[in-house]
């Protein structure tokens, strides 16, 4: 078949039906181009409501597989040891650095691809049926252990009742680790967000501007020893508007100088404050879908931020409740 005619719009993917040529159609049959293949695949991810950006990640995933097996290559022609030699080729041989979290997904294209070739009947066999599919496990987050956290809280509350009695570190570093705020909601954080008086006890509000994320707005207890340092906090530095009025940057750094004095190795941080308070609150046996309602995250969100959870309890030491 010429490559003009492989490159002609494929309006029925059918195999079994001889290729008219009269009616503009290519079929895609066990001796079609890769290439022609992976046009009709990709307008068979579109048709079955896949996004834009993965039909193309995916597509893009096989044109590769082209340019070392030949996109004119028929596909009843690519074996087994062809996609290997080809995975071997991509993570030694190409000269292009290829992350773990790309090659499992090229992985995953390629057993797509000929999954649906298989299930189209354009093949009998599928060669990519031997090849392991690949799981990426993402790094785990730093995290502080329950000593480094009580080691935290301690410097903190030094600071506050010290010569220079400072209540800001432990207004900061309490309420991250107790609510699991991102650094962008406590910058955005107003006085008028923190209700002392509320019948079910001190709550801070979360909120968000932008109609999009309003899903993500809820209300968070405050510790009474919180509630402590912040009336200290308010009285030493009369904030007018936002809790924090100091740039992102100078809050960093007073969570870097609140883990020199606590005697930390690990570089404290607004993320490792967020998920030490999320780990805690799992250990403590909190159910899975209040911790993601109180982090503000999705239920999509919920289940790499639940698996971490899950890893993290093993290898950081942290006693369950139970034991």
């Amino acid at each position: 078949m010429s490559d003009s005619l492989e490159e002609l719009p494929l309006f029925s993917l059918t195999p079994s039906k001889p290729e008219d040529e009269g009616e503009g159609v290519t079929l895609v049959r066990p001796e079609s181009s890769l290439s022609a293949a992976v046009n009709a695949w990709g307008e068979a991810l579109e048709a079955s409501g896949r996004s834009i950006n993965t039909v193309k990640a995916f597509t893009g995933d096989m044109r590769l597989v082209g340019k070392y097996v030949g996109a004119g290559t028929a596909v009843v022609s690519i074996g087994t040891h062809d996609l290997k030699n080809f995975l071997e080729w991509m993570l030694n041989q190409r000269g292009v650095p290829c992350s773990p979290k790309t090659y499992a997904r090229r992985i995953t294209s390629i057993k797509a691809f000929f999954r649906w070739l298989v299930e189209t009947e354009v093949l009998v066999e599928n060669p990519a049926s031997p090849i392991p599919q690949q799981t990426v496990l993402s790094p785990l987050p730093l995290v502080l252990t329950p000593e480094e956290m009580d080691a935290v809280l301690h410097a903190a509350d030094a600071f506050r009742k010290g010569d220079r009695a400072d209540s800001r570190p432990y207004t900061l570093v309490g309420l991250l680790l107790h609510t699991g705020v991102k650094k962008g909601e406590c910058l955005r954080i107003h006085l008028s967000h923190i209700d002392l008086n509320s019948v079910d006890g001190p709550i801070l509000f979360i909120r968000y501007g932008d109609v999009s994320k309003r899903y993500k707005e809820r209300k968070l207890s405050l510790a009474s020893a919180w509630v402590s340092a912040y009336r200290d906090y308010l009285a030493s530095y009369q904030p007018r508007e936002r809790l924090f009025p100091w740039s992102p940057r100078r809050l960093e750094y007073l969570l870097e100088d609140i883990g020199e004095a606590a005697g930390l190795e690990k570089h404290l941080s607004f993320d490792m404050c967020r998920w030490t308070s999320a780990l805690k609150d799992y250990q403590a046996g909190m159910e899975s879908d209040k911790i993601r309602q109180k982090l503000g995250i999705s239920k999509i969100q919920w289940r790499e931020v639940g698996n971490k959870l899950d890893r993290l309890a093993v290898s950081e030491g942290w006693a369950t409740e139970a034991e």
